[in-house]
């Protein structure tokens, strides 16, 4: 599914213009990408929580030399489904 399909099909399901659809759609994933930059944790009961978990500095090769190095240390968004979304699958 790509966006266009999300809007149509949040657009059908709540009776609202795809325009509209689509606005409310970004605001969300806004609001999901801005708290997660700042470390917080978002939850939303029935689907799942988004989160930020640090990826300690590990070992690793240069795939093109073989040569080995350390990868540095980053951070990653961790989704965790809720059984409602589970249970779905």
């Amino acid at each position: 599914m790509n966006i266009g399909e999300f809007v149509k099909g949040v657009a059908a399901a709540t009776s609202t213009s795809e325009a509209h659809a689509k606005a409310a759609i970004t605001a969300v994933f806004d609001q999901v990408a801005s708290a997660v930059a700042k470390g917080e944790e978002i939850s939303i009961p029935g689907f799942g929580k988004f989160s930020v978990k640090d990826r300690p500095e590990r070992p690793g090769r240069n795939p093109s030399t073989g040569e080995a190095m350390t990868i540095a240390a980053s951070k990653k968004v961790s989704f965790t489904p809720a059984k409602g979304l589970k249970d779905k699958l």
